[in-house]
């Protein structure tokens, strides 16, 4: 088959993290996504929890190894020269499985051809191979160009939170949920008398329900005055799970048509659900009884066809005062379940 012209991009993305209703922790992931077409080329790979080569966490000197790379300025780092085009999001080792494909210059152009699924040195294509997937040929000055673009930025920004409330015990708690899962947290009461250049280093602002809006209004000047275009969340209830959750959504500043997740409703014992590619979604119901303890049910688990979908969720998991979090490995959203 030969390779027809695509167009190549790159966009900013996320593996979402999160504490599970389980127990277990998901870890926060900012890495490059691949845009071929005008479309994230993770999208195409349907549910595929796994990040590019390109993430934000990852040294320096090996972010620019990886763009060196890809643009064949280096020997292709498996046999057959076979690049890694999204690997594990936990680790780097081949042996968790990763997508990898064969890139090479076509001319003055780079081609990318026979996409694979590869867990050891050799990738069988035969039996592992996304055979409707490529191959690409992408024009090579929009291709280096893009490429080159993230050797002049700062490719290892982080993400942290400030934190703002009245239960030091929960905002504690939250903060390290969020250090876990990658996130940076820091807490206070007043942020008046920080300096610009560190307010410049938050990406949101978390507010405690027990928050007063002159206090609210006084942070919002600061950020304001500071310059900082930060997002704000009013948390919805002392629920670890469910405000780590918020302040992912609010992290992803992403463009609703480079998100898998784009819409989440809860109302009448049901949520409405809309994804943009067909990926795994797992829904999970959180509830506060008369005594403020909180209990969780996994409401869903399974793969969505893109489009919009209706869940019943269980009656039990959804009386009181009750939320709904709809996750997929690269959006999260939040939504309380309206009476």
């Amino acid at each position: 088959m030969s390779a027809e012209y695509a167009t190549f991009g790159l966009a900013p993305a996320m593996r979402a993290g999160g504490v599970l209703a389980n127990g277990d922790y998901q870890v926060h992931r900012d890495f490059v996504d691949f845009v071929v077409d005008g479309r994230p080329l993770l999208f195409q790979l349907s549910d595929l929890d796994a990040v590019s080569p390109l993430a934000s966490d990852v040294p320096p000197a090996i972010f620019t190894e990886h763009v060196r790379s890809l643009l064949l300025e280096a020997g292709a780092p498996l046999t057959d020269g076979r690049y890694v085009i999204y690997g594990c999001p936990e680790c780097e080792g081949i042996g968790c499985g990763a997508v990898t494909a064969v890139i090479e210059r076509a001319g003055d152009d780079f081609v990318w051809r026979d996409f694979a699924w590869q867990t050891d040195e050799r990738a069988d294509l035969e039996l592992n191979g996304y055979h409707g997937i490529g191959p690409f040929r992408f024009h090579g000055g929009e291709y280096r160009s893009a490429l080159n673009s993230l050797l002049d930025g700062d490719s290892g920004a982080g993400r942290r939170v400030l934190l703002i409330g009245a239960r030091v015990a929960v905002l504690a708690k939250l903060a390290a949920a969020l250090r876990t899962i990658g996130i940076g947290a820091d807490i206070t009461q007043d942020a008046a008398d920080v300096p610009a250049d560190e307010l410049r280093g938050y990406g949101a602002v978390a507010f405690g329900r027990a928050v007063g809006e002159q206090q609210r209004a006084a942070v919002r000047r600061s950020f304001d005055r500071a310059e900082v275009d930060v997002a704000y969340v009013d948390g919805l209830a002392p629920v670890i799970p469910l405000l780590v959750a918020q302040i992912e959504h609010a992290l992803d500043r992403r463009p609703l048509e480079l998100r898998r997740l784009t819409r989440l409703t809860a109302a009448d014992g049901e949520a409405a659900v809309e994804v943009t590619s067909t990926c795994r979604v797992r829904l999970t119901a959180y509830r506060l009884d008369r005594l403020y303890r909180t209990h969780a049910h996994e409401v869903f688990d399974g793969i969505l066809e893109t489009g919009s979908h209706r869940i019943a969720l269980d009656a039990k998991a959804v009386k009181g005062e009750s939320f709904v979090v709809a996750r997929t490995s690269g959006s999260v959203l939040v939504t309380a379940m309206a009476r």
